[in-house]
């Protein structure tokens, strides 16, 4: 299993789990959480790919859609939705933020695999990572959490260039990826816990 599988199954999981949350948080019946969960988990990759001229990897292999019924009955069997406030926030911005750094891995990597710029790979790496996110909020009427929430689109552009970077120093390995996954991690959690935000115009 490569750094790309790797990357890609733990962000499915991670995404379908906040796609959950917010799907329960809103109410939503049955195939509306699985809708939600979804679109979360895998509309980045799908987009990813359509971009990239590939085959979307969801709709080729069974394993995506199985990881996020999985988490979904993993879910709804610990009652995840059933925790207090305090641990339901922390359980979706852990995953998610998760989910984020991992997307923008497996997303460059496919940037880089299909010999795409430093601009190709980076915007690659930014639509894995928050394209499902985006269409569940606006399938929802909500204001996408990349336009609101502290540097979440900055975190995807920065791991995406630490990719490229690493790719070009010739220093890609599991090792490095992990560095820079731990990283944009601590970055994104830290960002959101100590609320910063890219300056705004007045």
């Amino acid at each position: 299993m490569d750094g790309l599988e790797v990357a890609e199954i733990i962000g499915i999981l991670a995404f379908a789990l906040s796609g959950f949350l917010v799907a329960v948080r809103d109410r939503l019946d049955l195939l509306g959480i699985f809708i939600s969960a979804f679109l979360t988990a895998l509309g980045g990759g799908i987009l990813r790919d359509t971009v990239a001229d590939r085959v979307p990897y969801t709709f080729s292999h069974l394993m995506p859609t199985l990881l996020v019924i999985c988490v979904l009955i993993f879910s709804v069997l610990f009652k995840v939705h059933r925790k207090n406030e305090l641990e339901k926030k922390t359980y979706f911005i852990l995953s998610d933020s998760i989910g984020l750094v991992a997307f923008s891995i497996s997303g460059a990597l496919v940037g880089l695999l299909v010999e795409f710029n430093i601009f190709g790979v980076v915007m690659l790496g930014l639509a894995t990572a928050v394209g499902g996110g985006v269409m569940r909020d606006i399938l929802l009427n909500k204001v996408p959490i990349l336009l609101t929430s502290e540097l979440y689109g900055s975190v995807a552009i920065i791991i995406s260039i630490g990719v490229y970077a690493l790719n070009s120093l010739h220093v890609m390995s599991y090792f490095t990826l992990m560095l820079l996954f731990v990283s944009g991690l601590t970055l994104r959690l830290l960002a959101y816990y100590k609320k910063w935000h890219l300056p705004k115009i007045d």
